[in-house]
C-alpha cells in the first residue's frame, strides 16, 4: 500500500505573491525508483500512483479524504514565512 502526503504547497521563488499556498496538496510516495530510458534518456517508472495529485482546500478535508479511502497518510507541517523587512534605501548603502 502506498503513503500518501499531505502537504501545504510552499511559496515558488519567482513569484512575490501567495497564490495556490493556502490549498493543501495529496500525492503518493514514489514506490519505486525512476530509472533511465535507454533509448530517449527521459527519467521514468511503472509506478502511476506518481501521477496523482489531488488538491483540497484545507488540510481537515485531505486527512479526511484519505482515511475514508483507507489511505496511510503523513502531514507534513506548512512552510514557515520568512518576512525580509528591507527598505528601498538599503539598496544604496
Amino acid at each position: 500500500m502506498a503513503t500518501a502526503r499531505i502537504y501545504q504547497r510552499p511559496k515558488n521563488a519567482m513569484q512575490s505573491g501567495r497564490a495556490r499556498t493556502h490549498g493543501w496538496v495529496l500525492d503518493f510516495e514514489p514506490a519505486e525508483a525512476k530509472r533511465a530510458d535507454p533509448l530517449t534518456g527521459w527519467a521514468g517508472s511503472g509506478d502511476t500512483l506518481d501521477q496523482i495529485r489531488i488538491g483540497f482546500p484545507t488540510q481537515e478535508a485531505a486527512i479526511a479524504y484519505a482515511e475514508r479511502e483507507g489511505l496511510a497518510y503523513t502531514v507534513l507541517p506548512a512552510p514557515e514565512r520568512k518576512l525580509k523587512l528591507q527598505a528601498y534605501a538599503d539598496n544604496f548603502r
